[in-house]
């Protein structure tokens, strides 16, 4: 394990005191050790901190908190850079106009990509306005942005203002929730598909067929695509672009140039990759983040 450090400038908070954030070269995407994260399971080494914070915590691209439960919910909001969420289920990253649920006692970890100021908002176990055990997505409004940024930055503040402050963003979530898309990457439960999963994460431009890379793990083509759709119910096209279009993402909010991004996420050309994009989330990867 090398030295870690605190990025730059993050505060020490409740939960993110005791976490180490590893300080990597911008656009890292491993844990430390050089190790891929591919998902976090719950072991002896997990951190536990009760109270989950409301604070805000400032990272350097690639900086990291490590995996860690609490026994509040939490909601993570990338006010500035984007953030990757990992579980066990999965990793999700959000912008700027999405925020992620982390229900309580759920393993996750945090990623920066981007320059990091990261919004939590703790809320205790018996309070679940949005009645969901499972880690989700939500849409970030304007209203919804001001009102976490504003709860946040005072995070010791109990006034009545502050706490009627509180109650409206509350009265929010529900209507926030919004589709995965992308933003979801299921990690897969199958031991052959974590395989390819891994070689397709190392080079998500990998043009090779599913029967090509089949080869290398020991399987053939029709094996793969039944476990495929047996777990996590996609074909194989539609899970590697969602690959893809996840580390775009994760690109884009390292200010990657459109064309370079395109080029490393396996798209023949920008163009091609601009308008699945643009398909997929509604308006083209230079125009604004998600």
């Amino acid at each position: 394990m090398p030295e870690v450090r605190r990025a730059s400038g993050s505060r020490p908070a409740a939960g993110v005191r005791t976490a180490p954030v590893v300080r990597t070269a911008p656009g890292a995407r491993t844990a430390p050790g050089g190790r891929p994260v591919p998902g976090v399971r719950s072991g002896p080494g997990i951190r536990h901190t009760p109270e989950a914070p409301t604070t805000i915590a400032r990272l350097v691209s690639g900086g990291e908190i490590d995996a860690h439960r609490h026994d509040d919910h939490q909601i993570a909001y990338a006010g500035r850079g984007a953030i990757a969420v990992t579980t066990d289920a999965g990793s999700w990253v959000a912008p700027a106009t999405r925020a992620i649920w982390i229900p309580a006692g759920t393993v996750h970890h945090h990623q920066a990509h981007g320059e990091l100021d990261l919004h939590l908002v703790g809320l205790p176990a018996a309070e679940n306005p949005l009645g969901l055990d499972r880690p989700a997505v939500l849409a970030v409004s304007p209203l919804l942005r001001e009102l976490i940024v504003a709860y946040t930055n005072a995070p010791e503040d109990d006034s009545p203002p502050r706490l009627r402050l509180r109650a409206v963003l509350l009265d929010q979530l529900p209507g926030a929730l919004s589709p995965e898309l992308p933003l979801h990457l299921p990690t897969p439960t199958d031991p052959l598909l974590r395989e390819l999963h891994a070689i397709l994460l190392a080079d998500p431009a990998d043009n090779r067929t599913l029967d090509e890379l089949g080869r290398l793990i020991g399987a053939g083509a029709r094996t793969l695509s039944r476990r495929l759709h047996d777990d996590l119910g996609l074909g194989y096209p539609q899970w590697r672009t969602q690959i893809r279009l996840h580390h775009a993402l994760v690109l884009l909010a390292e200010h990657t140039p459109v064309t370079v991004v395109a080029h490393r996420c396996g798209w023949s050309s920008a163009s091609t990759f601009i308008e699945v994009f643009r398909r997929v989330f509604g308006h083209t990867p230079g125009s604004r983040t998600v």
